[in-house]
């Protein structure tokens, strides 16, 4: 199997798993992003404690990329602290600006790296990119998460 249809797998498996799609119980941050060129919706949920994420979940519609990229990337977060999770997103942002490409640089995003060829395919950036976004503000405390990048 290639690594094409390997990456096609994951992106597969989590757009339609819900193991990361639901409520979570008391969230301290609760924040939308919205890709106004395409429609696609998030709402991130995150519960931190001691600037560590102890939980994290999505509600929200869209392609199968930003579905998929917003589960891979709560995966990636949950446990983390809030500056790690920052870098994960700076990491992922690099990958996707194809500024990155050391696969042993990449390897802290571990199943987001099956995005790394979305770089190819400009439409599809924005989202792949979307969950990112909103963490980001999330994280650094913004309220409005309708970016255009």
């Amino acid at each position: 199997m290639g690594l094409e249809q390997i990456y096609s797998e994951i992106l597969s498996e989590h757009n339609n798993s819900k193991r990361n799609k639901h409520h979570i119980d008391n969230p301290t941050t609760v924040l939308k992003g919205v890709n106004p060129s395409c429609g696609d919706e998030i709402e991130l949920e995150l519960r931190e404690r001691d600037g560590v994420i102890e939980d994290a979940a999505f509600t929200g519609i869209g392609c199968a990329i930003s579905q998929a990229s917003t589960s891979i990337m709560i995966d990636l977060i949950k446990g983390k602290t809030k500056e790690e999770a920052i870098e994960l997103s700076k990491l992922f942002f690099g990958m996707i600006k194809n500024e990155i490409t050391d696969e042993d640089q990449l390897e802290p995003l571990d199943e987001a790296i099956a995005l790394k060829d979305i770089s190819h395919m400009p439409a599809r950036v924005k989202c792949a990119v979307l969950a990112w976004h909103t963490l980001e503000n999330a994280v650094e405390g913004e309220h409005a998460a309708n970016h255009e990048h």
